[in-house]
């Protein structure tokens, strides 16, 4: 299966099941797009037919000279006899083995607080309290956690936990006291924990500070971008905004972390799809790590993005991506997280074909200790796992989970990004279809715009490094 298309004056094309990436210049473009239609045509009979010469010639002749034409699809045939153009899909065959899998859970979300000290509008948490009741975790309640998963993660060394709300930050002693425990597991199990931190920065000081700068791996931190964007989105209950307060304090933490192993995290919605601007804002106001994301609400929601707001995101990913290529020229770059792409490496097999492990390697913890596969959809009874204190009392959900994949969602199989996505939030699909085995399709074509950007970037960098090298010499 092959991806073309061409962005920022790039020809990209994707060779989606080996993942290889080729920057081409237009000929290559149309005989490798020619081929890809041949190949649609007479599935495997392609590239090794006496007859793909001609049809080629019979296509492209009146704008190419044969030669031409005939040197390229030489250098196509090499290309593809070396594994890196028109691959078969040889992961299916490994998905069997993925549904196999024994449950074995290396991370949780522990709802430390099921309380907030802001009141944002597209809250899914419904102001922390989760389709339920106001709540803190009980230290109690916390170290059963960590026992559990400590006992559930098999021979897995590293494990995560997130402390999240809510806003964790109102339970704060139980956070420092969970931390000193685990401390406490790791020395007795030969485990490591990697602590994070999500937090709306109300309640942040410098006792938090310097504990967070020990102790957690990551912090992620709550902001929506431009004073007026935030404000209006993230107020406090008194409808009062809360950029003025947060921001000062989110600089100094990021500053103190010497602008690693932190995300500031924003969300945008209908009311800012110029959100490049909350982006570069960001990015001005000294923050390196950047993620926003859009908003997932209900089509009745106003500031729910809509499938016709799709052209306007398009453009505005559009207009990111070049102007981080420029940036990263001129020694301004940040990161971005939607951005983010490893051509080189990057996932396992198992994390490209079922994605983020929910309901199998990561589960969320209630503040009264019942597990759920992840914290969109913590008060969602049909989807209660068990709890602390028994375990996973209904192992069939997390079966189910562990049958989700890239193969079992009709979407996927004729999507380039699958394995970028990995079949995207499972949350997602069960909110629009109630079924985990769909794909919301306007988060669908968001990370597919997201996946091309991000390989332009990458494309650009690269010319700009050759160059460079190309000058030296």
């Amino acid at each position: 299966m092959i991806h073309q298309y061409q962005n920022n004056g790039y020809n990209i094309v994707l060779d989606v099941n080996s993942g290889s990436v080729h920057v081409v210049d237009q000929i290559a473009y149309d005989v490798i797009g020619c081929l890809e239609a041949m190949n649609s045509a007479h599935t495997s009979e392609t590239l090794k037919q006496p007859e793909t010469e001609k049809g080629l010639i019979e296509k492209l002749g009146k704008e190419y000279p044969a030669e031409d034409l005939k040197d390229v699809l030489e250098a196509v045939a090499e290309l593809t006899e070396a594994g890196q153009l028109f691959t078969q899909d040889i992961y299916e065959n490994y998905i069997g083995e993925v549904k196999k899998r024994k449950t074995v859970v290396k991370a949780l979300c522990l709802h430390i607080a099921h309380d907030c000290n802001l009141a944002c509008r597209y809250c899914f948490a419904e102001e922390g309290e989760y389709h339920g009741h106001r709540a803190l975790m009980s230290l109690e309640v916390g170290k059963k956690a960590l026992d559990f998963l400590v006992a559930n993660s098999g021979n897995r060394r590293n494990l995560e936990v997130d402390f999240f709300g809510g806003e964790p930050l109102m339970n704060w002693q139980v956070v420092k006291d969970l931390v000193a425990y685990g401390r406490e597991l790791e020395k007795l199990n030969n485990k490591r924990f990697r602590f994070t931190l999500t937090t709306n920065g109300v309640l942040l000081n410098d006792e938090v500070q310097e504990f967070v700068n020990k102790e957690m791996d990551n912090v992620v931190l709550s902001l929506d971008g431009r004073k007026e964007v935030n404000d209006k989105m993230r107020p406090f209950r008194n409808g009062k905004g809360s950029y003025d307060l947060i921001v000062p304090k989110f600089q100094k933490l990021a500053d103190s972390r010497s602008q690693e192993k932190y995300y500031i995290r924003g969300t945008f919605t209908r009311e800012n799809l110029d959100f490049s601007k909350d982006v570069l804002h960001f990015a001005e106001l000294g923050f390196k790590q950047i993620s926003i994301e859009p908003v997932v609400g209900e089509d009745t929601d106003a500031y729910a993005i809509q499938k016709e707001d799709l052209p306007a995101i398009f453009k505005e990913y559009d207009n990111l991506a070049k102007i981080m290529v420029d940036r990263e020229r001129e020694g301004r770059g940040f990161t971005f997280f939607h951005f983010m792409l490893d051509l080189e490496g990057g996932p396992c097999v198992a994390k490209r074909l079922s994605g983020c492990g929910s309901g199998t390697e990561y589960l969320a913890v209630t503040p009264w200790g019942d597990l759920y596969p992840c914290h969109q959809f913590v008060g969602q009874e049909e989807f209660l796992m068990g709890n602390v204190d028994e375990g996973i009392t209904k192992p069939d959900i997390a079966e189910e989970f562990r049958g989700c994949s890239v193969y079992s969602k009709e979407g996927c199989k004729n999507c380039f990004a699958r394995f970028y996505c990995s079949g995207g939030c499972m949350a997602n699909s069960y909110k629009f279809h109630h079924t985990i085995n769909d794909t919301y399709e306007v988060s669908c074509e968001m990370e597919r715009k997201r996946v091309e950007c991000a390989i332009m970037i990458k494309a650009a960098l690269a010319d700009e490094e050759r160059m460079m090298e190309d000058e030296e010499k």
